[in-house]
């Protein structure tokens, strides 16, 4: 590639990640002056692209939405994106799996040999988690919320629903609608993967404020059990017998600090005390509860229904 076909691809790909661009920045960026940055400019649009420009000493250059769309010129780096984003689209938890392989076989088609050997190089699998959402229901719910329109809707078991749709959250692999439900005049937060949208949609509605302050506070403020989207409900304390360098990549937001060679004092929230206990378990490892009180309880009721499971059973 030549230096001045090289430097308009960089030129494109600047413009084409931000609205202005002033004419200077741009010359410093690519490293030339702002003359060549002109006569590139004249070049790209030749070539098609619409590229408005304002005169002044703040003058810069925009691309322009809404044309037709010239042929599509990718550097390494997107390439390298466009061929991973394509991979992942099935973790999404939007079913477009196969429409992202479509759309990454039509761009590799149009790619030089150069940049098609670097992406054929990135192969993977990324599976798609269970109850994928219809492509059509993500777009009917979205479009609703941004409308600011009552939806009604069919909500696992047929069961109908009418609601205002306050925001779309994506989290773990699945897709919500956070809502206010008129059924139970409360906040509800609703899988899309289990609705099936009505039409057509209803009245406007006036945005109300969500609890925790946004949609994805709420969320995670459920998802977690706890009226905080940064607490859970309880906290317990262990000593664990296990260096932190072996427990410290499963940790997640637990926190962990070094006693000895051997051991770690643990820290971890749970929805529950039993759910605390069950995180500690996974290790396989002894164990002492350091605190509270309520967590040594809970082990020590769990110790007894663990061994009367063990316990062998009466064949009389």
């Amino acid at each position: 590639m030549s230096a001045t076909s090289s430097r308009m691809l960089s030129l494109l790909s600047l413009l084409q990640v931000r609205r202005d661009w002033p004419g200077g920045v741009l010359a410093e960026r690519l490293g030339v002056t702002p003359r060549t940055v002109r006569r590139d400019i004249e070049r790209l649009r030749a070539l098609g692209y619409v590229i408005d420009a304002a005169k002044g000493p703040d003058g810069g250059y925009r691309l322009a939405a809404g044309s037709e769309l010239p042929p599509l010129l990718f550097d390494d780096e997107q390439a390298v994106a466009i061929a991973v984003a394509l991979q992942s689209a099935p973790a999404t938890g939007v079913d477009v799996a196969e429409a992202a392989a479509r759309a990454l076989a039509t761009v590799r088609q149009v790619m030089p040999s150069r940049l098609r050997h670097r992406i054929d190089g990135i192969r993977f699998t990324d599976a798609a988690g269970t109850g994928a959402v219809d492509p059509a229901v993500l777009e009917a719910v979205s479009a609703a919320t941004e409308e600011r329109r009552i939806l009604r809707f069919d909500y696992r078991d047929d069961l109908s629903r009418r609601a205002e749709p306050h925001a779309v959250v994506a989290r773990g692999g699945r897709w919500y609608l956070v809502a206010w439900d008129f059924d139970v005049e409360d906040w509800r937060i609703f899988r899309l993967d289990r609705m099936v949208p009505r039409t057509p949609l209803g009245a406007r509605f006036a945005p109300r404020p969500i609890p925790h302050g946004d949609a994805a506070a709420f969320l995670s403020a459920r998802a977690m059990g706890s009226d905080s989207p940064e607490r859970w409900p309880v906290y317990g304390e262990v000593l664990l017998e296990l260096p932190l360098r072996a427990a410290a990549p499963w940790l997640g937001d637990a926190e962990g600090v070094a006693v000895s060679e051997a051991t770690c004092r643990i820290r971890v929230g749970s929805w529950s005390w039993a759910g605390v206990l069950s995180w500690i378990l996974r290790f396989d490892a002894p164990f002492t509860v350091l605190g509270p009180p309520e967590l040594a309880a809970a082990a020590r009721s769990l110790s007894v229904r663990m061994a009367d499971a063990a316990a062998p059973v009466s064949s009389g």
